[in-house]
């Protein structure tokens, strides 16, 4: 063999995903991104997500799922976990009992969620308390365009929903930052200290209320919530509002290449999931679609990863079928969809080049995710890896490998841990991103595309 065809045999080629993509799967894939964007701009929090997932899977002749009811090849099911988290099913023509083929992502992004007792006033200013919720660097936030988003669950026992910063008739909330001519100290402290989580605190307005007394600011602000909402103070009590990056997703680069927006971290493979899941008809074994909430804090919670929501479902879904549930989860596998960092060459110092993803190389799959010494991660083994990388290249999808950055650099985690605890054969893959958890995130139009196609592959197994 001469040399050439060694390189070609013997040797790991990564190609650019533009020089293997054809015409007509690029018209797809801006199709796909189009569909994406809509998302991204309409679901800003899980429970909006959650409702999304719910709305268009009825348009597609989805049924939610009763305990009891038939599971029967072809039927399409789901399940609202309380509003924060879905799974949803598309039943496939082998026994259950033979396992089920799971994606898994979450809809929960970094954020900044108020107390239970915000509203305040300070020298004649109004704000909202906050406390950050995942990891943030808190710097990035102030003087950054703000929204709020979120329900409440109010005195008389409604709920309304409370969206305020997107559309372009609303005003736009603020954290403030220190002017830079009297930034001398400020700019001395450490980075993670420049601004701390107790400066995080959400501009509301200034005009006080006409007449006497305190606090006439806030007051005025309270007015303004309880003729639009009904609300009074009490009422944030039993509330879950959160601040959010205000504004829509948009293209970015002069090619259009890139897509800017809040939280693709993780609904950019939440929608992957979704919209593979829509495209399949009478799987062989069935698919399953996890949107699961609280990954960024640990997947804890009755809506997370780690809670018996998924127990219930599977547990109701495999009596249907007269099927022990331990039986279905040692034969199943679950693509672990969230994103990876991607390669950034102003801070190439932080990563091993060799091993981590890159903007146009496709879904990225990753080994293990954990901190240092692996701590935290589950680890997929030599048989996983050879299953995803098998299924990816019968299907035509592109992929590349990942890590999380350097060894001793740092780390994170995702659902798959929690996946594999339950003896489930899991294996992490999705988006590579650029600024991850910052208030605006970046993702390559092609990784999308790709992740969605590698869902799909992973469904039809």
């Amino acid at each position: 063999m001469t040399t050439d065809e060694l390189r070609e045999a013997l040797l790991f080629d990564r190609k650019n995903g533009y020089a293997r993509i054809t015409p007509a799967q690029r018209a797809e894939m801006e199709t796909y991104c189009k569909g994406y964007m809509a998302f991204i701009d309409a679901c800003k929090t899980e429970r909006e997500a959650t409702a999304w997932a719910v709305a268009e899977a009825e348009k597609r002749g989805f049924q939610p799922f009763v305990p009891g009811m038939d599971a029967k090849p072809g039927d399409k099911i789901y399940y609202n976990n309380r509003g924060k988290a879905i799974i949803l099913a598309v039943i496939g023509q082998e026994s259950l009992g033979k396992g089920v083929n799971i994606c898994a992502a979450h809809v929960d992004s970094p954020r900044m969620d108020l107390k239970p007792n915000p509203l305040y006033e300070d020298s004649e200013i109004a704000y909202f308390k906050t406390h950050y919720y995942g990891g943030i660097k808190k710097y990035q936030w102030p003087t950054v365009a703000l929204a709020l988003h979120g329900v409440v669950y109010r005195k008389d026992g409604t709920v309304v929903t409370v969206t305020i910063g997107e559309d372009e008739s609303d005003p736009i909330l603020v954290v403030s930052d220190l002017l830079i001519h009297l930034s001398a100290d400020q700019m001395k402290k450490p980075l993670a200290e420049g601004i701390v989580g107790e400066q995080l605190n959400v501009i509301l307005g200034t005009e006080p209320l006409e007449g006497e007394g305190a606090d006439m600011v806030k007051l005025h602000i309270m007015k303004l919530l309880n003729e639009k909402y009904g609300m009074i103070e009490s009422d944030f009590l039993s509330a879950e509002l959160t601040i959010v990056p205000a504004g829509k997703c948009r293209e970015v680069g002069l090619d259009r290449s890139l897509l800017g927006a809040y939280g693709h971290d993780d609904r950019v493979c939440a929608y992957a999931e979704l919209d593979a899941l829509f495209a399949i008809e009478n799987p062989a074994k069935t698919a399953v679609c996890i949107l699961a909430d609280k990954e960024e804090i640990g997947s804890v919670g009755i809506s997370g990863m780690q809670s018996q929501a998924f127990e219930h479902f599977m547990q109701n879904l495999c009596d249907a079928q007269n099927v022990k549930l331990c039986d279905c989860f040692a034969n199943s596998f679950c693509l672990s969809a969230d994103v990876s960092n991607a390669f950034d060459p102003n801070f190439a110092e932080t990563c091993d080049r060799r091993n981590n993803s890159m903007l146009n190389y496709g879904v990225s799959i990753c080994k293990y995710t954990g901190s240092r010494g692996k701590g935290g991660a589950s680890d997929a083994s030599a048989e996983a890896m050879g299953h995803i990388r098998t299924t990816f290249e019968n299907a035509g999808v592109i992929w590349q490998i990942a890590t999380l950055g350097k060894v001793d650099q740092g780390g994170g985690g995702t659902v798959a841990a929690y996946m594999a605890n339950r003896n489930i054969v899991t294996v992490d893959a999705g988006v590579p991103v650029l600024c991850m958890h910052a208030p605006m995130e970046l993702v390559s139009k092609l990784d999308c595309y790709e992740t969605m196609l590698a869902c799909k592959a992973i469904y039809l197994a």
